[in-house]
């Protein structure tokens, strides 16, 4: 069963223990107000976020109410309702809000204002969600760890000791403990799926290209970091990325999605798992995570999965270097700009230098053959889908740690040589372009949340929901904390 949380609140009241579907229907036929449903909400981070450090930017409660009466009475004059309505949101602080700070973390965007929305911020927004504040992050959203010198530590839904994970993870405490009602994320090296296992919650990782990225000034090459939902039932995720999701002229290598994702949820799921565990001891795991992913396992074959266990005939050492390599030419080139800038390079956290000064050091053949290497990788999943209908493995490689130890420096007796090794375990799908859900599987005997990502064939986001519904069905605990 879910232990308890070990931070001092009351359990959360009526309305916010109700999932965002129901919410947005209550809203919708005038059975709640906006205005009750935004209080609610408000109240209960007025008692729980001082503990935790999770929403971040949060605007003035009167500017929001004053939101949510024009919202009221719209309705009241018969206007029409988006699928999100009135419900409150909190954006994660690495995506722009037009008129609201955004920091990314860093001290250098302390006070920094966007003009304009993120492509898929905008889309929410014409669904009628009112936007409250932002959700924390680490520093330029690098390590599964929210802690940075603008807003401080987000703090484990469970235990104010552990790590809330990342980068979304100001966004998986919100919700875990009931803060907001549904979440967006984003995921470049597990920052959906982590902070979701390690708040007992649910995070998607769309396949590329379904959430258009951006704006940016790259629109063509990076494509490994993705936009995506979080939500405490897989329900209120196919919510979100129904509106999330979808071509944008802008964003060139989007594309539209095919049908209602939360429509598609009422047919049967069912079918053939690849269950991939440590790759045959490849990845080192702390102990318990396999056992707790093996018993959830069992609970798939009451949904009528049938599991195999499976080591692909990979090279995964050189996986992995592809991974760092692309993610450097990415990320590191990303920040380069201020790394150039003296003032600006000293108020760069140490991952972030490290990041950039890798990235310098690359060449073209380097990055090209990393992308040959990504590519091997893309064929052999298309392999293992021509059996399975799905590619399981755990979600972390440790289960959450303590939240001042920035990254952990071994994982089961091996030496960890970067702060993202430890998460080896979430590159596969990001490689592959996969959609990918975390699920959770339980709890160790020392309270401590863990997850199992589901994932699935590129473009093959509806299945991979579909499994995680049916699963989901068979749990014998709630999502969250609260």
């Amino acid at each position: 069963m879910r232990p308890s949380t070990k931070h001092a609140v009351p359990p959360a009241g009526d309305i916010c223990r109700l999932s965002a579907i129901e919410l947005a229907q209550a809203i919708r036929q005038r059975r709640l107000s906006a205005r009750e449903v935004v209080s609610a909400f408000l109240d209960r981070i007025e008692t729980v976020n001082p503990l935790v450090n999770a929403i971040v930017s949060l605007r003035q409660r009167a500017d929001i109410l004053a939101e949510a009466d024009r919202a009221d009475a719209h309705l009241a004059e018969g206007g029409d309702a988006g699928p999100l309505f009135g419900l409150p949101i909190a954006i994660k602080d690495l995506a722009l809000t037009k008129g609201l700070r955004t920091t990314f973390g860093s001290p250098i965007f302390a006070d920094f204002v966007p003009q304009e929305d993120d492509f898929f911020v905008e889309r929410l927004r014409k669904a009628g969600v009112i936007i409250i504040g932002k959700t924390n992050v680490p520093e330029f959203g690098l390590g599964s760890n929210t802690y940075n010198p603008v807003f401080g530590p987000t703090l484990n839904a469970f235990d104010p000791a552990l790590t809330a994970g990342g980068s979304s993870g100001g966004a998986a405490v919100a919700l875990a403990l009931d803060m907001v009602p549904v979440a967006d994320g984003s995921d470049f090296g597990g920052s959906l799926r982590n902070p979701a296992a390690y708040n007992n919650v649910y995070g998607f990782r769309p396949s590329q290209g379904l959430v258009p990225a951006g704006p940016d000034i790259d629109v063509f090459h990076a494509q490994m970091g993705v936009e995506g939902p979080m939500g405490r039932n897989v329900r209120d995720i196919a919510l979100l990325l129904d509106e999330q999701a979808g071509y944008h002229p802008r964003a060139p290598l989007s594309h539209d999605k095919q049908g209602s994702f939360l429509e598609g949820l009422g047919t049967k799921a069912g079918g053939r798992i690849a269950w991939l565990g440590d790759l045959g001891g490849h990845l080192p795991m702390e102990q318990g995570i396999l056992e707790l992913c093996e018993a959830a396992l069992g609970r798939f074959a009451e949904a009528s999965f049938h599991t195999e266990a499976l080591v692909p005939d990979f090279d995964f050492e050189a996986l992995w270097q592809a991974f760092v390599t692309l993610r450097q030419a990415s990320s590191g080139c990303g920040l380069k700009a201020h790394y150039d800038d003296p003032e600006k390079r000293r108020l760069l956290k140490p991952e972030a230098v490290w990041e950039v000064e890798q990235a310098m050091r690359l060449s073209a053949p380097q990055v090209h053959a990393a992308t040959v290497r990504r590519s091997s990788w893309h064929r052999t999943l298309l392999s293992l889908f021509e059996r399975f209908d799905l590619v399981v493995l755990p979600t972390a490689q440790v289960f959450p740690f303590d939240v001042a130890t920035h990254w952990p420096r071994e994982v089961a007796g091996r030496a960890m040589n970067s702060y993202h090794r430890w998460m080896q375990v979430s590159a596969f799908a990001t490689l592959g372009g996969c959609p990918a859900l975390n699920v959770p599987v339980g709890f160790d005997d020392k309270g401590r949340p863990m997850g199992m990502q589901l994932i699935g064939r590129p473009r093959g986001d509806l299945a991979v929901l579909k499994a995680g519904a049916a699963y989901e069905a068979t749990l014998p605990w709630p999502a969250g904390a609260g």
